[in-house]
């Protein structure tokens, strides 16, 4: 591990050798459970710095946390085989990424395709989980929500620079996120992007984007309530976004109903997907995972 500030970097091997990268912090921390940050779909590790840096140095729990880069995001390899940017693949990188540190089970924080990677996990090993945060994400994906997402994927705008690139997503996402802060689009720019001679690239292979223009739309997505009703007995916490295009209200009804424990949290002024740095929310994630441990500890 190589350290930096706040966390140290660690790279491990895929099952088929392909190089990966995570960031650990508060990596001495070890009285708790875990928490292991799983981000989106073309997003990485920095998503979580700010969430990670609040829950690692908590003065009363603090956690160790752990934040993946995907294989093809942030500072993982690219994988030459486009067809392996896939959640089952995904997956088992990280299980392969728990066993090279140690860890055996975690509280995971799934953001949009992190949550759907969780769903594999619970199905491949469900032992692993002991508390769940689903950021904007359910075992049922609109598909206005993916078609929104194909949409600016495909006209990715090509910034010189930061203040540009606060100004381009902004129009794009500008309308779903009116509560955001000019820092919060800044963070956000700072996690998306990264600086080359040729001015700032999103820091993603740009195959990527094909497994999301390929998709058909007009053909039913695959739903995961099977791989959801398994989850039952883990705690469990979904965040929505309250102008989210991909996790409707009518999904969120069902899961509470298929999970009755279920807690919900939904955040006005925010889309897809929620800033999980933004007001209380940490407190509030941290919270949840704290009475989690205890009612588990204490039922043991």
């Amino acid at each position: 591990m190589s350290s930096t500030e706040g966390f140290s970097d660690f790279f491990y091997s895929a099952p088929d050798g392909l190089k990966l990268h995570a960031r650990v912090y508060g990596e001495a921390n070890s009285d708790h459970w875990p928490v292991v940050c799983l981000p989106g779909l073309t997003r990485n590790a920095r998503d979580f710095h700010e969430l990670a840096l609040y829950l690692s140095a908590r003065p009363t729990v603090p956690r160790k946390v752990v934040a993946f880069d995907y294989r093809g995001r942030g500072q993982s390899a690219y994988d030459p085989d486009v067809s392996h940017y896939n959640v089952g693949v995904e997956a088992g990188d990280i299980l392969a990424g728990l066993t090279a540190l140690g860890i055996e089970a975690a509280a995971f924080i799934g953001t949009s395709r992190g949550g759907l990677i969780i769903h594999v996990l619970g199905a491949l090993r469900p032992t692993v989980l002991k508390a769940i945060v689903f950021n904007d994400i359910g075992p049922v994906i609109e598909p206005a929500g993916l078609a929104h997402i194909q949409s600016y994927l495909e006209r990715e705008p090509k910034p010189k620079t930061s203040t540009e690139a606060v100004d381009a997503q902004r129009n794009v996402h500008g309308g779903d996120f009116p509560a955001l802060t000019d820092a919060d689009w800044r963070r956000m720019v700072g996690a998306l992007y990264r600086e080359t001679d040729e001015g700032l690239l999103p820091d993603f292979d740009p195959k990527l984007v094909d497994t999301v223009a390929n998709l058909d739309l007009k053909q039913p997505l695959p739903a995961l309530w099977p791989q959801f009703e398994a989850l039952q007995a883990i705690p469990l916490l979904t965040i929505r976004g309250a102008n989210s295009r991909l996790l409707s209200v009518e999904t969120l009804r069902q899961m509470r109903e298929r999970h009755s424990q279920m807690e919900t949290i939904t955040l006005e002024g925010q889309g897809h997907v929620p800033f999980l740095d933004t007001g209380d929310l940490p407190d509030m994630i941290a919270t949840f995972f704290d009475n989690a441990e205890q009612r588990s500890t204490t039922a043991g």
